[in-house]
């Protein structure tokens, strides 16, 4: 068990959607942290007013590091926090160690690299659309399912080398990882053990077999005058950048085309004017930030936030990324989508040394795929309600478990 300075008043819902957005405005209301109650007996103070998750995101009172800022804390005790917290690399890293292990990864995705593969992204995406024309007009098709989930996963694959036989169990166990309400403490063993013994098969592989991709590089890989990641830091670092390298775009590329399809007015206008595709994907990502909470960071120090709230050493702090962009406090009128709001502010790519290096290979993917998408079917027509898309049941990611759509393009 994890300690923590008080107790609990409010478990955090995993019903994801409009459920989790309600629960962020109630917990906003209630302080600038409130104590909650998460899986497997887990407290940790949620933290979703704008102001706040600037501030802690960027404090220097607030590790990432679990093992080294509380004392006693055994590692895998915590079936469901383990893929998160039990691995070494630069997100559960701070200070000289981050830096090290930054540095050897922000190469391969600095601008000129990402620009690079621009001409990959359409081909893949063309691909895609291509696939999706064989499909029914006139039938629900899952959009979700045969073209946002496999633009970014499909790259992010390519770039790591994964081979095309270990890539449907490695997504499966990425997709479950993060399932908070779905998988029983058994079961989290087996997905975290399950995701270790995937990334040993990879690695295996391009010991087998190196190649021209990012796995091959990070085997080869090491900072001037130190030594190569250890093999702990290499599974870490690849779980991090193929997982977290999919998963923002996929829930992207889902919020931006339901919500140009819920409002036609504003999809007419980026028609008319496909220079400001990027309103659009800012907008999406203030409004529907891919990842709601990140788990986790610890207080090194008493923090306090006023209000009588006291963020004591050793506590857990869940920081609510989506909570920021939907802040009335932040944003006017903040839970409506607008391509033409003039602060379009958001941290859905973090903040600070923990900034997300694989923000412009997400940025690059949604400005290829999104015009690319509603150029080869203008018709394009959500086959429910917006409020009716279901979303995926966490309180870690925000997206949706499918997107029904009718492309109604002519048939060929």
């Amino acid at each position: 068990m994890i300690a923590f300075s008080t107790t609990p008043t409010v478990a955090l819902d995993s019903a994801g959607g409009r459920c989790m957005y309600d629960q962020v405005d109630r917990l906003r209301a209630l302080g600038p942290a409130v104590p909650v109650q998460l899986p497997e007996g887990v407290a940790a103070w949620s933290v979703s007013r704008g102001d706040i998750v600037r501030r802690l995101l960027t404090h220097p009172g607030v590790s990432r590091d679990l093992k080294g800022t509380v004392p006693g804390y055994e590692p895998g005790s915590v079936a469901w926090l383990s893929p998160w917290v039990d691995v070494d690399s630069m997100a559960t890293a701070d200070g000289k160690e981050h830096a090290r292990l930054r540095k050897l990864i922000t190469p391969a995705f600095s601008p000129r690299r990402v620009t690079a593969l621009e001409p990959q992204v359409e081909a893949l995406v063309a691909r895609l659309l291509d696939d999706l024309e064989a499909l029914p007009a006139d039938e629900p098709v899952d959009l979700h399912a045969v073209f946002s989930y496999r633009v970014p996963t499909e790259m992010i694959c390519d770039l790591f080398g994964v081979p095309q036989d270990q890539r449907p169990e490695l997504l499966r166990l990425f997709r479950a990882v993060g399932e908070t309400d779905v998988a029983s403490e058994e079961e989290s063993v087996d997905i975290t053990n399950g995701l270790v013994a995937s990334m040993h098969a990879l690695i295996d592989a391009k010991h087998r077999e190196p190649g021209d991709d990012l796995t091959s590089f990070l085997i080869a890989a090491r900072a001037e005058g130190s030594a190569p990641l250890t093999e702990h830091e290499l599974i870490s670092t690849l779980l991090l950048m193929i997982g977290g390298g999919s998963g923002t775009t996929i829930n992207l590329l889902d919020h931006t085309v339901r919500e140009l399809l819920a409002h036609p007015d504003q999809l007419r206008v980026l028609r008319e004017s496909p220079e400001r595709w990027d309103d659009s994907i800012d907008e999406s990502l203030r409004l529907h930030c891919p990842v709601m909470h990140l788990p986790m960071r610890w207080a090194t120090e008493d923090i306090d936030l006023g209000e009588g709230v006291v963020i004591r050493a050793g506590d857990a702090i869940l920081i609510c990324y989506g909570a920021h962009g939907r802040d009335p406090g932040v944003h006017d009128d903040a839970d409506t989508f607008d391509i033409d709001r003039a602060d379009k502010d958001h941290v859905a790519f973090g903040l600070g040394p923990h900034f997300c290096p694989g923000s412009r290979l997400a940025l690059l993917e949604a400005r290829v795929a999104l015009p690319a998408l509603f150029e080869r079917f203008p018709r394009l027509e959500l086959a429910v309600e917006p409020d009716e898309i279901q979303p995926e049941h966490t309180f870690i990611g925000n997206g949706v478990a499918s997107l029904p759509v009718l492309l109604r393009h002519r048939s060929r």
